[in-house]
């Protein structure tokens, strides 16, 4: 290749251009579902650019409240949560929002429009002080309740399998966006330069084995006996445990280089602490569409039933032979206690 042939290489595939001739693949190809992918891209951008400068003009650290987990908020946590909310509301797409930082439905306003989003807006913010990688998590249903009215409880309480679509953005040495509409997941890494999100990791395939496994072992003392079984067979195998403590950040590295991801319930916390919605389903959606497999330990992820906005269940994510392994654990334990955790 020359110097002009070299000059004159593609810059790539944008965000945008993607999503216009992926249309075809929605159920509904009416332009909607499309426009909501741009505008959470959008509000993406205004969030990377608020965390990159965020260090010089004071808004790292607390903000003083607590969530409706009863987690404190970071300043950053209220920022992103604003920033896609007015993203969503202001597209005209989305009917209701659930967010991690509100207790209940958001209205948008647009009674006419057809989805609901779930979404957490800024995972793992109280890493952003030490500089570590975060995330934004989001999940995509078609309401179910007559358009022209609020979104109601039932539009918001949809298992998993009726997801239209799902992604995460992940803020860290570089930003990504990757997403999914059940056709298979693409990644598109953002170019600040360009102010453009470009395709970067076409049909992302995880591996299925790994020699990862990302678990809080600072919790252990509370594990069940099973997955206290499973991570000892870990280590037996001489797998390296990774763990950062932004869930983002985690399930991107496995996704792409294999491994599992494991928030278990425990003697603390029974139905552990993920939440189904908005964390739990999204990331399912996606290891799914990538080969891969995610359950709590005894069921599949995206076939569980929420019974509230803000539901929590344990997740095993990840490499599905990884996945599977860890049931067999699990259920050896059931079996012997009749007792299922």
């Amino acid at each position: 290749m020359d110097n002009h042939d070299k000059l004159a290489l593609p810059v790539g595939t944008t965000l945008d251009r993607f999503i216009m001739r992926k249309q075809e693949d929605f159920p509904y190809a009416t332009g909607e579902l499309s426009q909501l992918l741009r505008d959470i891209a959008l509000a993406a951008k205004i969030v990377n650019r608020e965390i990159n400068r965020s260090g010089l003009i004071d808004i790292a650290g607390a903000y003083g409240n607590r969530n409706v987990q009863g987690e404190d908020q970071q300043k950053l946590d209220v920022i992103a949560n604003i920033r896609f909310i007015r993203a969503l509301r202001n597209g005209g797409e989305v009917c209701t929002i659930i967010s991690e930082e509100d207790e209940e439905m958001i209205q948008t306003g647009n009674a006419q429009g057809k989805y609901v989003v779930a979404i957490d807006p800024l995972d793992g913010s109280s890493n952003i002080d030490v500089n570590v990688s975060i995330g934004t998590i989001f999940s995509i249903y078609r309401r179910v309740s007559p358009a022209g009215s609020e979104g109601t409880a039932q539009d918001c309480l949809q298992t998993g399998t009726h997801q239209v679509a799902a992604g995460y953005v992940i803020y860290g040495s570089s930003t990504m966006m990757v997403y999914t509409t059940g056709n298979g997941v693409n990644g598109f890494t953002y170019e600040p330069s360009l102010g453009e999100f470009f395709l970067s990791h076409p049909t992302i395939q995880t591996p299925a084995g790994g020699t990862v496994y990302s678990i809080n072992e600072g919790l252990s003392e509370h594990f069940s006996q099973g997955t206290k079984a499973f991570v000892a067979y870990c280590k037996e195998q001489n797998y390296s445990a990774r763990y950062i403590g932004s869930l983002v950040a985690d399930f991107h590295r496995n996704l792409l280089k294999g491994g599992i991801y494991m928030y278990p319930g425990s003697s603390k916390a029974p139905k552990g602490k993920l939440r189904l919605m908005y964390e739990c389903n999204p990331l399912a959606f996606i290891v799914e569409q990538a080969g891969g497999k995610s359950s709590n330990g005894h069921r599949r992820t995206l076939e569980l039933e929420p019974t509230e906005l803000h539901s929590r269940c344990p997740v095993f994510i990840g490499s599905t032979e990884m996945v599977e392994k860890a049931e067999e654990f699990l259920a050896a334990e059931v079996a012997r206690t009749g007792v299922e955790m």
